[in-house]
């Protein structure tokens, strides 16, 4: 018997549907909960969103980006089946635009309360108003400071705020959520579990009635999500604190839907938290393997990204290289320094 193959189809995700919902419409992937499928204009080029049966209403999970297409994409859900039951509430999970881009249209729309962490509405709040792009330049000097060479720093200073272009006008107030936090929604608890590391305060959804998770985009089936430093918190340490999320989603049951963001539905949670901690380790002994004498995170793009990357790319390489050399710095695996050029250098102890 061949153990290696064994083992790896052990830790396989299962599939639930060999199938998926043309934008502006949805079929239900688990009782009272409805997938929703909207495009994006980058290489990950969709998301999937999720509507909830309320009993006399809907609660929305996410929202795509701001743009026509999407609009669109929900006039035609709440011509068809939306119709006739109001939006009760709103969730976003997390920041990033496609999934909070049209909170406010929608908002707006609906007349439903937006529903977010505190956390992650002060940050997308705060981007979306850095009209001078003040937040974008800081990323850029830490990339400088990272070795990054001036053309990839050109072409991202060029950039500017890129965030709130893919924004409607955010609500000026939201009801907040909190981790442990029991939500009613037709007849059933949905349970608030906030995950870090991929956004700062993520909020996934469990129901233990039906055995749901929303994971948004903590736990995808197929990718690994983006594990960033950011120029807004350059002290943390993004990627401990997203291996420590996937140590309390592993908690549970082992047979839970998991409704992922990107990507299609499935069984095999903690088989795929078991393969995103293995990524995480494999990377991990590659940077120390290639700082044994110093280099930069810019000089590691090549190790943990051997392709050709483009300008919206280079950004989340560069931040996932430094979240990845910041964590063997806090655990004692790699040396920081920085030189007389003002550039800091990671290397593995002698």
């Amino acid at each position: 018997m061949n153990t290696s193959s064994a083992a790896s189809r052990s830790r396989e995700v299962r599939y639930v549907f060999d199938h998926v919902p043309d934008a502006g419409t949805a079929f239900e992937a688990a009782p009272g909960v409805y997938w929703l499928r909207m495009p994006l204009p980058f290489a990950l080029d969709h998301i999937n969103l999720w509507l909830l049966d309320d009993g006399d209403g809907w609660v929305i999970v996410d929202t795509g980006i701001a743009s026509d297409v999407t609009r669109n994409a929900w006039r035609r859900l709440f011509g068809g089946i939306m119709a006739g039951k109001p939006v009760t509430r709103i969730i976003s999970t997390h920041f990033h635009p496609d999934h909070f881009g049209l909170a406010g249209w929608l908002t707006e729309k609906t007349g439903a309360p937006l529903l977010m962490t505190r956390t992650e509405w002060l940050t997308g709040s705060l981007l979306f108003g850095d009209v001078g792009g003040t937040v974008s330049r800081e990323q850029v000097s830490l990339f400088r400071r990272h070795g990054l060479g001036r053309d990839r720093l050109d072409a991202l200073e060029q950039r500017g705020n890129s965030y709130r272009r893919l924004l409607s006008v955010p609500p000026a107030h939201f009801v907040r959520i909190a981790d442990g936090e029991q939500l009613r929604i037709g007849g059933r608890d949905w349970t608030v579990k906030v995950a870090r590391g991929h956004a700062p305060e993520h909020a996934c959804l469990y129901c233990a009635d039906i055995g749901v998770l929303i994971s948004g985009d903590q736990v995808l089936p197929r990718i690994s999500p983006n594990v960033s430093l950011s120029a807004i918190e350059p002290a943390a340490n993004p990627l401990a604190r997203f291996l420590e999320s996937l140590d309390r989603l592993a908690e549970l049951p082992a047979d839970t839907l998991v409704l992922p963001s990107h990507g299609l539905p499935f069984h095999g949670l903690r088989e795929r938290i078991d393969v995103l901690r293995a990524h995480h380790e494999e990377r991990l002994w590659r940077l120390v393997s290639f700082c044994a004498a110093p280099h930069t995170a810019a000089e590691t793009l090549d190790v943990l990204f051997p392709r050709v990357l483009d300008t919206h790319q280079v950004m989340f390489a560069m931040g996932e290289s430094l979240s990845h050399l910041v964590f063997l710095y806090a655990a004692g695996r790699l040396q920081r320094q920085t030189g007389d050029d003002g550039i800091v250098r990671f290397r593995a102890p002698a």
